[in-house]
């Protein structure tokens, strides 16, 4: 690790930073909306759900394409940068957020949604037999009761982010210190030749996934089992 340059620890920094924004922002996004298709009864909220599992079937250069019309001089993004004095939100690191929030959307929405319908609605009738808001019931009843599918929903989209490459390119393309994370690194340095640093940090993401998913796998055992009745 006392090999990596500058220039890499900054691409680690920039990955960490737009993983982190990316779940936070979408724990704030994702979990009204999985609660809103886990009890709708809509007849229309598949086509909302389906909506946001197309970037599971997508390849993400059809993502990144249409993201970067989007978000580029002629599009929505344009006219929303030009309040700030810019041209665009393409390779910037606000567009590399937007972008990820849109691709990671369903790694959060489908577990939780999944938490949600899997807990029935008997505890909230109960709670509302308490005489619970519905909002109460929501916070001290759904959401806690939801943690794992919520943990879960969390740890693949800070995952997910953090291994994104073709939206990641097509809409931040390699700018150092701006958009140039750590998958866009790996595909310079092979593309340089640079069999070795593009082995150390492919090797070390390699670890980082196996651990992750480890550690998912053994706090959602043990949550699972706290809130099984």
């Amino acid at each position: 690790m006392n090999g990596f340059s500058h220039e890499i620890w900054q691409a680690i920094s920039l990955t960490l930073q737009l993983a982190g924004l990316t779940t936070i922002i979408l724990v704030l996004i994702g979990t009204p909306l999985a609660w809103w298709l886990a009890r709708s009864g809509r007849w229309w909220k598949e086509i909302i759900g389906t909506c946001v599992s197309l970037p599971l079937v997508l390849p993400p250069t059809v993502i990144g394409f249409y993201l970067l019309i989007l978000l580029g001089p002629s599009g929505p993004g344009g006219a929303l940068a030009n309040l700030w004095g810019l041209r665009t939100l393409a390779f910037s690191f606000s567009g590399l957020v937007l972008g990820s929030v849109i691709y990671s959307l369903p790694f959060m929405v489908q577990p939780l949604r999944n938490a949600f319908e899997a807990n029935g609605s008997r505890p909230l009738e109960a709670a509302a037999t308490l005489r619970a808001t519905p909002f109460q019931a929501f916070w001290r009843v759904a959401i806690p009761m939801a943690v794992p599918g919520l943990l879960s929903g969390m740890i693949l989209t800070f995952t997910h982010t953090i291994g994104e490459f073709g939206v990641v390119l097509m809409i931040g393309g390699n700018i150092p210190g701006q958009t140039k994370v750590l998958s866009i690194a790996i595909f310079d340095y092979v593309e340089t030749g640079q069999w070795q640093a593009a082995h150390s940090l492919a090797a070390a993401m390699v670890v980082f996934a196996f651990l992750i998913i480890l550690a998912l796998k053994l706090v959602e055992r043990r949550l699972s089992a706290r809130v099984t009745p």
